[in-house]
């Protein structure tokens, strides 16, 4: 007795395209292929899907890192100064940089230092002082524990959007398109009640703070509630989360731009989270061996 692809998917609960590359991998035994289909023994097992184990033992080497971090807390406040100065004209250039930002990273760090850069439009000055701001304000919520509001989002932005006094901190009232994107943001009127929605949802999420806020991240995005800043408000709201559960802040890079938006395509047309939490993981792992390092470990 045999069964289809389309039959399998069924009966184990997946996609039949999953199905098909699980059979064009040879990961399900016995099965044949017959034309463009496959013929697969009617008491096949689903197989144990790598994808995942994977991600999920990088979340327990994330883990397990964090308790060694934590062993050595509090730091200092040498210590605490030197590891967010190191991080902030990085994460502001790089944040920045993804909406098209021109300045580079060392014009970058010259403006939060006080300097004007030639050449250079106001508004990329602007962004990257605002920027900073706005980090500067989630380092503090995350000192008070302050819980995730539309109020601390709404003031994020305000912060951000330094260049655009009337669009700060209130929510868009004209629909908007993104270029190049798969998912269409909502019309204005759905805004509020999807960002309770979405704020909801997250409180009530008993998941790893990793997928819980890679999955808050694409759904913050695909609501788009600003006319404009939302990828460098929603990448701030993603730091004050982590920071708040103990982890170190991320800095997702310029140069990996087009995975990060492939990650949002995943999850809109395949429903796969998997993308967006690999690379925040790859980056919290990253950050926490740049911090063990620096204190010796």
């Amino acid at each position: 007795m045999y069964m289809t692809a389309k039959q399998a998917a069924e009966k184990w609960g997946i996609s039949d395209r999953r199905v098909r590359i699980l059979c064009s991998e040879g990961k399900i035994p016995g099965v044949t292929r017959e034309g463009r289909g496959w013929r697969i023994p009617a008491d096949a097992k689903k197989p144990e899907d790598g994808r995942f184990k994977t991600a999920e033992s990088l979340l327990a080497m994330i883990d397990r890192k964090k308790i060694e971090l934590d062993s050595r807390r509090p730091l200092t406040e040498g210590e605490a100064e030197r590891f967010a100065e190191e991080f902030v004209v990085e994460y502001t250039y790089n944040s920045n940089a993804i909406e098209g930002n021109t300045l580079t990273l060392r014009e970058t760090d010259m403006v939060l230092r006080g300097l004007t850069i030639a050449q250079k439009p106001l508004k990329d000055h602007m962004e990257a002082v605002g920027h900073k701001e706005a980090f500067d304000f989630v380092q503090d919520l995350v000192k008070n524990r302050a819980p995730l509001s539309e109020s601390i989002i709404k003031q994020i932005h305000y912060l951000v959007l330094a260049d655009k006094k009337d669009d700060r901190g209130v929510y868009r009232r004209v629909p908007v398109r993104i270029m190049g994107a798969k998912q269409e943001p909502v019309q204005p009127y759905l805004i509020q009640p999807k960002m309770e929605q979405l704020l909801e949802s997250y409180r009530n999420s008993t998941e790893h703070i990793i997928p819980r806020i890679a999955k808050f991240h694409i759904e913050f995005e695909g609501i788009h509630p600003f006319i404009d800043g939302n990828g460098r408000t929603g990448r701030l709201l993603v730091n004050l989360e982590l920071m708040k559960n103990g982890y170190p802040p991320i800095d997702i890079k310029f140069t990996d731009r087009i995975v990060y938006y492939n990650a949002f395509d995943e999850y809109y047309v395949k429903h796969n989270l998997d993308a967006m939490e690999k690379l925040f993981a790859g980056y919290v792992n990253v950050r926490l061996d740049s911090y063990l390092a620096m204190l010796g470990n």
